[in-house]
């Protein structure tokens, strides 16, 4: 690893309209976590940056199919985003969103910039338009085939299934999702990022490490799925890519721009500019420059993404970048590979996944549990497997078994023995008077051999392979056990009490390298031993502080140094606990297999009592009905809810005559935030009950119930 000044990490920003599974935190946040606290400990200048991904089609297609708006959608998960990367221990310096005024402009300006240079291409192409709805067509609003895999349900920018970046021209018989119409072509004017004027210097800057004629980084500590995609790419022919699309929910194009109206930046423009804008506010909060950490050439840029985000962040982002001129290029992007579950997939459509926000309402206290099991697992060169069964074994053969009940014995054993005291032992005098023959297997080579071990676990870290990191911790936890049952210091304690204070001080300086060591992979438990061990937390450089005493030959503790009573650091968990996790999955499958063979329509994820308490619903009586111009689904209502009269734009044109539902009793949200739909502000939501086929009834109250009365 080169020596930087600084570094800058960040991790794939969330998109927000669905909570985080344990593929997410595999594939980005866990590893970014652990090499930021690793980079930390060894008293690196480094920013961990991050933030939720808040534009794009798919947050208006989740807010058209709840009834609520984009904004309400994004802030939902935004918040849900922090609180669970808290609860799980992602620790970022900051976490920003792409809806912020400060992205906005930042992003503005990025943009505004790249057109003042001439960099894009203005194109009138034909795209994808619904006639039905008169709209536009994003990538994420169309559906198809993929012509890579086969899947029937690939998005017009990416197959979820095989994970092919696509163009919606290449999806096989094309759908809208709007309508599920099939589309036509129609005429429309966008930017484009020539990347094909960017393929040379690319493919020298992936596959050589060589940016403008100079060593940029070294290219074989890249990952060679990361290269060998992005290679994939380059020699298929990198072709222009629209950097702006219609679209009414994102980061307006600058107006000053002619052609501007109506425009928006395309998502993955605007998204990864958001790891700058969250950067620039991070650094004003610290009195820093944030350019320093952009655009200065002694910091190191490294994006922790997931493999489904490898061509974005190694060909569109730098060519953005370098098209910019004043940016610097990723130095690594350490992309993981995919997380599966229990044998499949993990299918957010299907609920096939372990929700991160669930699992820590369901195991509080475990979230180093996970974190392990997770790190144990990771996919970092190919798909890997998650299984609760493999989870309870790691857990319980490993963390409990092997680390905390080392960790426990030793605390137990120096209470026992010296009352919580570290002996009082001098290395210098009993290694220069006894022979190594003569101590059990126990010498002056075993400390040597800790620190080496560490110094190969930092190598490990540095190379971002976190699973050889994770089993170099454990091999010290094995060694602290066989130093234990080898040389039994409960046995030789009163025939020979000074070879156990050697001991028994060796096993504390294993403890006290432990505490520091697990930090990155266990930070809740290493916070833990560090209070029972009496010693300060951990802050940065501390581990680079530990090196450098060990290497002098320094003692960790000093004699008579006081400890706290031993505590267990994990206990076991039992098979009911498990059982339980792999019934809940498993039932989630059985609801919408019995919904589908039912006809009815799957049952939505669970909300809190206080979620629901916030919904107002009233009865109401429909006065007026009348059709929405030029809008095949929409009806017009006027609404009498007893204490007002208001409008209401509702989506059942198509099940219901505008004459024929007049004077119907009906149930209305009636605290739903306003929306104006086709210039008209709709002031609440009819409830209809739905079948599985997409026949829409009326859910109306008790005949001549008054209009205006709440349900509860």
């Amino acid at each position: 690893m080169s020596e930087f000044k600084r570094h800058l990490v960040t991790a794939a920003l969330p998109y927000a309209n669905g909570p985080l599974h344990i593929g997410h935190l595999t594939g980005a946040y866990l590893p970014a976590d652990v090499y930021v606290r690793f980079m930390r400990l060894m008293d690196k200048e480094i920013a961990f940056i991050c933030g939720s991904d808040e534009h794009g089609a798919a947050i208006t297609m989740r807010a058209m199919k709840e009834g609520k708006t984009p904004a309400e959608i994004i802030d939902t998960y935004h918040d849900l985003f922090k609180k669970t990367f808290e609860g799980i221990g992602i620790a970022f310096d900051h976490y920003g969103r792409t809806s912020d005024p400060q992205h906005h402009q930042c992003s503005q300006d990025f943009f505004r910039t790249l057109y003042t240079k001439g960099i894009f291409e203005e194109r009138e192409s034909e795209q994808y338009f619904d006639e039905k709805t008169g709209q536009f067509l994003a990538d994420r609003y169309i559906k198809g085939t993929c012509p890579k895999c086969g899947y029937d349900a690939a998005y017009g920018d990416q197959c979820e299934k095989c994970g092919s970046s696509l163009s919606p021209t290449e999806l096989i018989e094309p759908r809208s999702v709007l309508s599920g119409e099939k589309p036509v072509f129609k005429k429309t004017t966008h930017w484009y990022l020539p990347l094909n004027k960017d393929e040379s210097w690319l493919r020298e800057f992936l596959e050589n490490g060589i940016l403008e004629g100079a060593l940029h980084h070294d290219p074989s500590s890249w990952k060679n799925h990361v290269l060998g995609q992005c290679k994939s790419w380059i020699d298929n022919g990198l072709q222009p890519r629209a950097m702006t699309r219609d679209l009414d929910w994102g980061v307006d194009v600058p107006q000053e721009i002619p052609g501007s109206t109506g425009k928006k930046l395309y998502v993955w423009m605007d998204a990864p500019i958001g790891y700058i804008s969250a950067t620039q506010q991070w650094a004003e909060k610290q009195g820093l420059d944030w350019r320093n950490y952009w655009m200065d050439t002694e910091t190191e840029l490294v994006h922790f993404i997931g493999k489904d985000n490898i061509v974005f962040h190694c060909i569109i982002f730098p060519a953005l970048l370098k098209a910019h001129g004043e940016f610097i290029l990723p130095s690594n992007v350490p992309a993981n590979q995919f997380l599966n579950l229990e044998d499949q997939k993990i299918s957010t459509s299907r609920n096939w996944a372990i929700w991160v926000h669930e699992y820590l309402e369901d195991l509080p206290g475990q979230q180093d549990a996970l974190r392990y099991y997770l790190v144990k697992n990771m996919p970092e060169q190919k798909d890997s497997e998650f299984t609760w069964k493999g989870f309870q074994d790691a857990y319980n053969n490993e963390l409990v078994n092997n680390l905390s009940n080392f960790v426990h014995r030793v605390l137990v054993l120096t209470h026992k023995y010296y009352d919580g005291h570290v002996p009082d032992f001098d290395p210098d005098a009993y290694f220069s008077g006894v022979a190594p023959d003569d101590m059990g297997g126990f010498h002056e080579t075993e400390y040597l051999w800790l620190f080496d071990k560490l110094d190969e676990l930092n190598n490990y870290w540095r190379a971002y392979d976190f699973r050889s990191a994770l089993k170099c911790l454990m091999e010290i936890c094995t060694a602290g056990n066989q130093l234990l049952q080898l040389n039994e210091p409960w046995k030789n304690q009163k025939e020979d009490p000074e070879m156990v204070e050697a001991v028994m001080n060796l096993a504390l300086h294993y403890v006290v390298v432990i505490s520091v060591a697990m930090h990155p992979f266990l930070p809740f438990a290493s916070d833990k031993l560090r209070k029972i061990l009496n010693l300060e937390p951990l802050r940065k450089g501390d581990l680079l502080a530990l090196m450098d005493q060990m290497a002098e030959g320094e003692l960790l503790l000093k004699s008579g140094h006081k400890i706290q009573p031993a505590e267990y650091l994990f206990s076991k968990i039992e098979d009911e606990i498990i059982r339980k996790q792999i019934d809940k999955l498993h039932q989630t499958l059985e609801n919408q297999s019995t919904a589908q063979s039912n006809n009815y329509l799957p049952q939505k994820a669970e909300i809190s009592y206080d979620d629901f308490s916030k919904m107002d619903i009233r009865t109401a009586r429909i006065l007026e009905a009348e059709a929405v111009p030029k809008a095949d689904k929409l009806l017009r209502l006027k609404l009498d809810l007893g204490y007002e009269q208001r409008i209401v734009v509702s989506g059942i044109a198509e099940h219901f005559k505008p004459e024929d539902i007049i004077g119907y009793d009906v149930l209305v949200l009636a605290n739903l935030a306003p929306r104006t739909i086709r210039g008209i502000e709709s002031r609440g939501m009819i409830l209809m009950a739905e079948n599985g086929e997409g026949k829409l009834s009326f859910v109306s109250p008790s005949k001549n119930w008054p209009a205006g009365y709440t349900v509860k």
